[in-house]
C-alpha cells in the first residue's frame, strides 16, 4: 500500500529528499548547543576566564543561526512537497474514478469518494509532511542526544534508556487499539458527507415538504455519530499526555538526586549535569514528537488504506487488445443477452433477450417501472458488460470496440437530465467540443430548444447554474437531446427524455427526428404511448422479458400488457378532457 501511494511522489522527489537532509542540519546544530554550554560554564564562568566565554558563546550563536536556516529550509521543502504529493494523490484517484465502469461506481457511494478525495487526502499529506520532518526530527534527535548523555555519564544515561523502553511499549498499545477505532470513524464521515450532499442537492424538495427539523436531526445525528467514534479514539490516546509527563519528571527527578551525589563525589561536574538536564528535555522532547507521529499515523493509515483502495481499482471495462476503431452504422443486435448486476448470482435482471434493429429504424420501448430498460439500454454502449450472450452494434460485439469510439456513436440522453454549471453553449459543447454556432442552433430547432433560447436576454450566452436550477424540467430535457444530438451520432437513445415537455413539443421533436435524421437509429423508452406509437416497432419488456414486440396496432391487437396500458392512458386522457 505505502509503496503504491509514494508512486504519487514523483516530481517532489527532490524537495523529499531535501527536506530530511536540512533537518537534520538543524538537529545537529541544535544539540551542539548544550555540549558548548557546558565548556561555558566548567571553562569560562566556573574559571573566570572570559576568553572563553566569548570564544564559546560565539560558536553556539553560529550554530543558532545555522540551525534557525536549516529549520527554515527543511519547513519550505516538507510543505511544498507534501503539497504536491497530495495533488498528485488527488489527481489519480480523479483519474481513475473516470475510467470507473457503472459496475466499479455501483460498489462506492459519492459520499464515500468525496471523503477520500478530500479529508483522507488532507490526513495523508499531513502525515507525509510530519514524516519528512518530525520522522526525521524525533528519531535522530533521540540519537543524537541519547549518545551524547552516554559521552558525558553512561550511568545517568541509563535512566533515559529505561524511560524509552517504558514508552515503547505503552504507544505501541495505544497504536494497536486506537488504530481500527480511526479506521471506523472515518467510514462514519462518509455518512456524515452523505447527509449534507444528499440535503443541498434536494433542499427545494426539503422546503417544499417542510422537511427542515427532520434533515436538521438527521445531520446531528450522524454529526453525533462520527464525535461518539472520535470520543472512543481519543480516549484511548488521551493516555498518550499522563504518561509522557509520568516519565519526563520521573526522569527529572532521577538525574536530580543522581546528578547531585555525583557532583558531591566529584564524579560529574555543574556543566556536565546542566547539559543533561538539556538533554534530557531534548529526548523527552523527541519521545513526545514521536508519540504525536504514533497518533497522526493512526489516523492517516486508515485513510491510506480507503486511498489505496481506490487507486487499486480495476475497471471492469476495459479496451480490448486490437479495438476496433470505427463503427459502421447503427444496426444493434441483442443476441441471447443475460444481465445480472453482481458476478456470481444466478437471478438476472435481463433474460434471454433477442432482438435485431436495423439501421435507421425507430424502436420504442414500454414497460412497467423495473422491468429493466435502462439497463437493456446501458448494454449498447457497454456502460455494463452482458453476463451471457452478444450485444452487436454495426454487426461487431460491443466488446470488440474501442470504447471511446463506441460511446461517440451512441449518444443517450439518460432518465436524469444532468447540465454543469457554465453557459449553454458550454453545456452543448460536451456533445461536440468543436461544434459551430449553426451546428448549435440546428441541433437546438431539432430539439425544439432553440425557442425558449432566443427568450433569454443573453440567449446561448445564458449562464446555466449548478445543477440547471435555472430552467425547467422541460427545458433541461431540450438541451439535454441537443447536445446528444450534436455528437452526430449513429445510434440516439431517449431514456423517459420527453417526460416533462408537453405532447405537442414531444410531437414536434419525434417530427424532427424522423426527417431531419433518417440514418440515425433511434430508440426512445417513454411510459407514454403517445411518445413511440409511431415507431417502426415497439417492445415490451416485462420483467427483464421480452414480453411483445410489433408496431402499434399489432400490438393493440395481440398484447394483452400494451393494451391496458393504452386503454389506462386512453380512460385517462378522456377525463381530463
Amino acid at each position: 500500500m505505502i509503496q503504491r501511494l509514494l508512486k504519487e511522489v514523483r516530481g517532489y522527489k527532490k524537495a523529499s529528499i531535501l527536506a530530511p537532509l536540512f533537518m537534520v542540519g538543524e538537529v545537529i546544530m541544535e544539540l551542539m548547543l548544550p555540549f558548548l554550554m557546558s565548556f561555558i560554564i566548567d571553562y569560562g564562568v566556573n574559571q573566570g576566564d572570559m576568553s572563553q566565554v566569548f570564544k564559546y558563546g560565539s560558536l553556539m550563536l553560529v550554530c543558532a543561526f545555522i540551525s534557525l536556516f536549516c529549520g527554515a529550509q527543511s519547513g519550505n521543502y516538507a510543505a511544498y512537497a507534501s503539497s504536491g504529493f497530495v495533488k498528485n494523490l488527488r489527481q489519480a484517484m480523479f483519474e481513475n474514478i473516470q475510467r470507473f465502469s457503472f459496475a466499479n461506481i455501483d460498489k462506492y457511494s459519492t459520499s464515500g469518494l468525496v471523503t477520500r478525495m478530500m479529508t483522507d487526502a488532507t490526513n495523508v499529506q499531513n502525515a507525509y509532511q510530519m514524516v519528512l520532518r518530525m520522522c526525521v526530527r524525533a528519531p535522530l534527535m533521540l540519537i543524537v542526544a541519547m549518545c551524547m548523555t552516554f559521552y558525558i555519564n553512561a550511568e545517568l544515561a541509563l535512566i533515559f534508556l529505561v524511560a524509552m523502553i517504558f514508552l515503547a511499549i505503552v504507544l505501541g498499545f495505544i497504536t494497536l487499539k486506537s488504530y481500527p477505532m480511526f479506521n471506523r470513524t472515518f467510514r462514519k464521515y462518509d455518512d456524515l458527507n452523505a447527509s449534507v450532499q444528499e440535503n443541498v442537492t434536494n433542499i427545494r424538495v426539503v422546503k417544499a415538504y417542510v422537511k427542515e427539523e427532520a434533515e436538521i436531526s438527521k445531520f446531528r445525528k450522524a454529526a453525533g455519530n462520527l464525535k461518539a467514534m472520535f470520543m472512543k479514539a481519543e480516549n484511548i490516546l488521551v493516555f498518550n499526555s499522563p504518561v509522557m509527563q509520568l516519565t519526563m519528571y520521573g526522569c527529572i527527578l532521577a538525574l536530580s538526586w543522581l546528578g547531585a551525589q555525583m557532583i558531591v563525589g566529584s564524579s560529574l561536574t555543574t556543566g556536565e549535569l546542566m547539559s543533561m538536564f538539556t538533554y534530557t528535555m531534548n529526548i523527552l522532547m523527541s519521545l513526545m514528537m514521536l508519540s504525536m507521529i504514533f497518533v497522526m499515523l493512526s489516523m492517516s493509515l486508515a485513510s491510506a488504506r480507503r486511498i489505496h483502495e481506490i487507486l487499486e481499482e480495476k475497471p471492469s471495462i476495459v479496451n480490448p487488445e486490437h479495438p476496433v476503431m470505427e463503427v459502421a452504422d447503427g444496426s444493434i443486435e441483442f443476441d441471447h443477452v443475460s444481465f445480472g448486476y453482481y458476478q456470481g448470482e444466478d437471478k438476472y435482471v435481463l433474460s434471454d433477450i433477442n432482438l435485431s434493429i436495423r439501421p435507421g429504424e425507430t424502436i420504442g420501448i414500454l414497460g412497467p417501472t423495473g422491468s429493466s430498460k435502462s439497463t437493456l439500454m446501458n448494454l449498447i454502449p457497454r456502460l455494463y458488460d452482458v453476463s451471457e450472450g452478444t450485444v452487436r452494434v454495426g454487426g461487431v460485439d460491443v466488446r470488440d470496440y474501442d470504447l471511446d469510439t463506441l460511446r461517440n456513436s451512441v449518444a443517450m440522453v439518460l432518465q436524469k437530465n444532468v447540465l454543469f454549471s457554465g453557459t449553454i453553449k458550454d453545456n452543448l459543447r460536451w456533445g461536440n467540443e468543436q461544434a459551430t454556432d449553426e451546428e448549435m442552433l440546428e441541433a437546438c430547432k431539432l430539439a425544439c430548444a432553440d425557442e425558449f433560447i432566443q427568450g433569454f436576454p443573453k440567449k446561448y450566452d445564458t449562464y446555466i447554474e449548478q445543477g440547471g436550477t435555472n430552467v425547467s424540467g422541460g427545458q433541461k430535457q431540450r438541451l439535454c437531446i441537443a447536445r446528444a444530438l450534436l455528437k452526430k451520432p449513429k445510434v440516439l437513445i431517449l431514456d423517459d427524455s420527453t417526460s416533462a415537455v408537453d405532447t405537442r413539443t414531444d410531437s414536434q421533436i419525434r417530427k424532427a427526428f424522423r426527417e431531419d435524421i433518417p440514418d440515425t437509429t433511434k430508440i426512445i423508452i417513454s411510459q407514454r404511448i403517445s411518445s413511440i406509437e409511431d415507431a417502426d416497432r415497439i417492445i415490451v419488456l416485462d420483467e427483464g422479458r421480452i414480453n411483445g414486440i410489433g408496431t402499434h396496432q399489432q400490438l393493440l391487437a395481440s398484447n394483452a400488457m400494451y393494451q391496458e396500458v393504452y386503454e389506462t392512458q386512453k380512460k385517462g386522457g378522456d377525463d381530463d378532457e
